[in-house]
């Protein structure tokens, strides 16, 4: 049994028609327009191949093929972008989902288990990250439902007004983990391991802890044009020198797998004419081992401490989270590999970088992921890619994990 290539790249086409940017890339953030239109095609898409549809209260989408009793096997990702993203990060993992399950039902030959495909809303984080599978793991309280704003001033009650869902229904969310015998989810890697060692697929041993705080240098503010250089407490210069430092950090506090980057600052006054009185710097720190996460995170704040000591600033440090490496199943992990190997493709074991909805589906069933190659590492951009044979290996690899989990 084999998925139709040719029908797989059609649809990857034709969504990336839904929020698509003059660059080549897309903007289908979470509920916009875009995000809904596609939604509602892929909806389309799910009913003509005769799967069963439904939507909870947070947007989440689910198609199932098969009416037998008992657990279900999952597998999906989602449907938004970043603002100017990549027309392949979690829409490819969608795609490939839909194509397994039309195969198998195109087949006559139903597995024992059912299977049903998830679309997941929300997982960039314009609301919430991972929102819609932190919904089906945990779900919300109703008031923190109600403080949810989006990074365009909407709050997430409104947006879903707007795709006719009552957010009282967002309450109601949780899935029981009796439910889900196991959940699978193919994604591009956004790195270069795969590509680098020349292998098709990738099986994904753990989800790295994610860090995340703001570091405040706090100064005086003054005249930019009356106070002489040597007189000023200028915060700019100890959180330049934090960050010139940052790289030196990472290579002496980590183990050679942590990343930490500051790719949002804010600066007030913020006016061009004043020396500023403070500067925030937002961090965000990735390792797969909870105890490097901590020991970077404690670095980077001795570094910054001694950074504000020589420009003569003061700092503060605010961790804003400190999530746990999430390990995936030993289980589904050698599935996938064992049907990899069968295939003839060549496959890594390596950890996830990057965050995803795994992680959440990983507390309620055993959980998977397959990697395919992203070409010079891109993603969260227009330049992202995945080349048509990696995609139709993983997506050959995901249908037989899916058939083997169901039971055939």
């Amino acid at each position: 049994m084999h998925i139709s290539l040719d029908r797989l790249l059609a649809d990857l086409h034709e969504l990336a028609t839904f929020g698509a940017t003059v660059d080549g890339g897309v903007e289908r953030t979470s509920f916009s327009p875009a995000d809904l239109a596609a939604r509602q095609w892929l909806s389309q898409r799910c009913d003509d191949a005769g799967l069963t549809l439904r939507r909870d209260g947070i947007g989440n989408l689910f198609a199932r093929l098969g009416d037998q009793p008992g657990p279900a096997v999952w597998t999906g990702s989602h449907l938004d972008s970043v603002p100017n993203g990549g027309r392949f990060d979690g829409a490819l993992g969608v795609l490939c989902s839909l194509e397994a399950l039309r195969t198998i039902a195109e087949s006559g030959t139903p597995p024992p288990r059912p299977l049903q495909l998830v679309v997941f809303a929300d997982e960039e984080g314009c609301y919430h990250h991972l929102l819609g599978s932190t919904a089906v793991v945990q779900g919300f309280d109703a008031d923190i439902l109600a403080e949810m704003v989006g990074r365009d001033g909407r709050r997430l009650t409104d947006a879903l007004r707007s795709a006719g869902i009552d957010p009282a229904e967002a309450t109601t969310t949780t899935v029981d983990p009796a439910d889900v015998h196991a959940f699978v989810e193919l994604h591009i890697e956004q790195g270069v391991t795969l590509e680098g060692a020349g292998a098709q697929i990738g099986v994904v041993e753990s989800i790295v802890g994610l860090g995340g705080g703001a570091l405040t240098f706090l100064g005086r503010a003054d005249h930019a044009g009356t106070t002489p250089m040597h007189l000023r407490r200028d915060p700019m210069r100890g959180a330049a020198c934090f960050l010139s430092h940052l790289q030196q950090v990472v290579a002496e506090a980590g183990d050679g797998r942590s990343v930490a980057t500051c790719g949002r600052l804010a600066v007030a006054p913020g006016a061009d004419n004043i020396v500023a009185q403070r500067i925030t710097v937002f961090l965000d720190f990735r390792d797969p081992d909870r105890k490097v996460l901590e020991a970077l995170e404690q670095a980077m704040v001795q570094r910054a401490r001694a950074c504000a000591a020589e420009h003569d600033v003061e700092v503060s440090y605010e961790r804003g989270s400190l999530t746990d490496p999430v390990p995936l199943d030993e289980g589904v992990r050698a599935t996938i590999a064992e049907v990899a190997d069968e295939q003839g493709r060549t496959l890594r074991h390596l950890p996830s970088g990057a965050g995803h909805d795994s992680q959440l589906m990983a507390r309620i069933a055993p959980a998977g992921m397959i990697f395919v190659p992203s070409r010079d590492g891109r993603s969260h951009s227009p330049a992202e890619h995945t080349a048509a044979d990696d995609i139709e290996a993983g997506a050959n690899v995901l249908l037989h994990t899916l058939l083997r989990l169901a039971g055939t």
